[in-house]
């Protein structure tokens, strides 16, 4: 995610420094607020998945569905999103999951106030909360006129951040809870991205669980296929397909005829409510 707004030198920089089943209830550990609603039960996806900057060509999504990948994430909103989005529509959406692809949605939200660099939109302490639940309006805004129905997730972005600045890491978490609280109330999943040495950290390791995320999609770059072998957390965490790994970054990737930069990801965690 990072790399879709930085420079491969600069994720490296910045990360240094601080088949498909149905199931309901899984991932609800840290999501008590959805006890009272009546939930679609979840669609999940286990396999390899990619996300890339733009949403490809509906012709390029058609040539890579070799089996190799199921999932792509697509980056539906968010001030700070990196790439205008040409092919993202509804009826992409519709298309692509005829065709079988399982779609992730991704919401590039505001960014912590200590990180380094410039973005359009950054939380602060005062903003915290009511930034949250707007920009969780937004991205329900967003998926939903995509074609992305109610009981879908929606995976916050948050890039690394120095996570020892405690004021700083206040602002986030209350940002993340008012999001996700406001997610649930709209009847979409909550989701995170973020770093294992910051960002997702983080979220594992608050001791107050509530309104946090129930999925969560972590960036370590260490090539390995799996959202088990290298969990980086507490062991009894996202459990119950409520993971996401992104493993390998920058990848030039050739598939009949159609080239295209990706991020790989080993995916076990819910996936857009689409048709």
């Amino acid at each position: 995610m990072a790399g879709h707004r930085q420079s491969k030198k600069r994720r490296y920089i910045t990360w240094a420094a601080a088949g498909a089943a149905v199931v309901a209830g899984a991932g609800l550990a840290a999501q008590s607020s959805m006890a009272a609603t009546t939930w679609p039960a979840q669609k999940t996806y286990t396999g390899r998945a990619f996300d890339t900057c733009a949403a490809p060509s509906l012709a390029a999504m058609k040539a890579w569905h070799t089996g190799f990948y199921g999932a792509a994430a697509v980056y539906v909103g968010g001030k700070n999103r990196g790439c205008s989005q040409p092919n993202l529509t509804a009826s992409w959406v519709k298309q692509v999951s005829a065709v079988g692809w399982k779609l992730i949605p991704l919401y590039v939200g505001a960014q912590p106030p200590c990180q380094s660099g410039s973005s359009p939109e950054k939380i602060t302490a005062g903003t915290a909360a009511a930034l949250g639940k707007t920009d969780a309006d937004d991205a329900v805004a967003k998926a939903s006129a995509l074609g992305m129905k109610a009981g879908s997730p929606i995976y916050l972005d948050m890039e690394s951040y120095d996570i020892t600045n405690t004021s700083c890491n206040n602002a986030v978490l209350t940002y993340v809870r008012a999001f996700d609280k406001e997610l649930r109330a709209k009847v979409y999943r909550a989701g995170y991205y973020g770093f294992t040495s910051s960002s997702a950290k983080a979220v594992a390791g608050a001791t107050d669980k509530t309104d946090l995320p129930g999925n969560l999609w972590y960036a370590l770059w260490d090539k390995q296929n799996t959202t088990t072998a290298d969990w980086p957390f507490g062991s009894t965490q996202f459990t119950g397909h409520s993971r996401g790994h992104q493993y390998l970054v920058n990848s030039k990737e050739t598939r009949n005829g159609y080239t295209i930069t990706v991020d790989r990801d080993a995916w076990d965690a819910p996936v857009a409510i689409t048709g």
